[in-house]
């Protein structure tokens, strides 16, 4: 569902048109196309991945129960986007939202607990996966300092580079109101990651391997059970990656750092439970 891949497109939009016409076949691939980016928005919008798993039901059950009413007068992309948006900015407020600091007491708090001790981990977690750990989960948490519609406009316009009219028709603002708001997200974020991180920054005192002692001391990475590192290769690949992203403009950093990260795979239940919905609307 990407804005240069027409085919696609097209025939998504015919697989759409299949479905309100009762195709359960069409409809459940309509379901699979859309899913990994609705996904991919719940997690970067909440964090934790238990807390997008949940979103990101209650975004499908709304697309499949409101696609009857889908009358394609904005593309079906940016329908997507805006129930998906819609159903973010009224849900409750999840574990890491309530846990969230502001932009100066996160820069703060950076700044303390670095150390060059190794990490007490009881002999579980490849050092390579540990710093992947705490980098994804450091740079996703900046997202949380934001408010709810700056977090939407940085997530839609710099990590998943939607075209500024599309971002603000999924928010329903205006052109000009949508960029004002990224504006003022992305100097946030920019400057948070100009004052600490040591990513973006290799002038910074903050280092993902001198945060991950306290990191797990504090509870934030358990060794045995990590959320965000998985691929090991992924993992060892970073360096060369991150050469890559020292090469840009101060400005396109941030965003970049967040388009390396892999967004976690769905849990098996998940994936159980999306059969059961695509199911039950037969």
């Amino acid at each position: 569902m990407t804005d240069g891949d027409a085919p696609a497109r097209e025939e998504l939009d015919a697989q759409v048109r299949r479905a309100q016409a009762g195709d359960r076949a069409a409809l459940e691939a309509v379901v699979r196309a859309v899913q990994p980016q609705v996904h991919g928005l719940a997690w970067r919008f909440l964090w934790h991945p238990e807390d997008a798993e949940d979103a990101s039901q209650e975004i499908l059950v709304r697309l499949v129960t409101r696609l009857g009413g889908f009358r394609g007068e904005s593309s079906f992309r940016t329908w997507v986007f805006q129930v998906a948006c819609n159903a973010l900015r009224t849900m409750r407020r999840r574990r890491m939202e309530e846990r969230a600091l502001s932009i100066e007491a996160f820069a703060a708090d950076l700044a303390e607990g670095l150390t060059d001790a190794p990490a007490a981990t009881s002999g579980q977690g490849d050092e390579a996966l540990l710093l992947e750990e705490v980098k994804i989960g450091c740079t996703t948490a900046m997202l949380l300092c934001l408010d709810r519609e700056q977090r939407l406009a940085y997530i839609l316009g710099e990590i998943l580079e939607l075209d500024h009219r599309v971002a603000a028709e999924a928010l329903e603002v205006t052109p000009d109101a949508y960029r004002q708001r990224l504006s003022r997200a992305r100097a946030a974020i920019v400057g948070l990651m100009r004052a600490r991180c040591g990513l973006a920054h290799p002038e910074n005192a903050c280092r993902c391997r001198r945060r991950v002692a306290t990191a797990i001391a504090r509870g934030h990475v358990d060794p045995g059970r990590l959320l965000f590192a998985r691929s090991t290769e992924q993992a060892r690949r970073f360096p060369e990656v991150l050469a890559e992203i020292r090469k840009l403009e101060e400005m396109q950093r941030a965003a970049a750092l967040h388009r390396s990260h892999a967004v976690p795979e769905p849990t098996r239940e998940f994936g159980q439970w999306l059969r059961r919905l695509v199911e039950g609307a037969r």
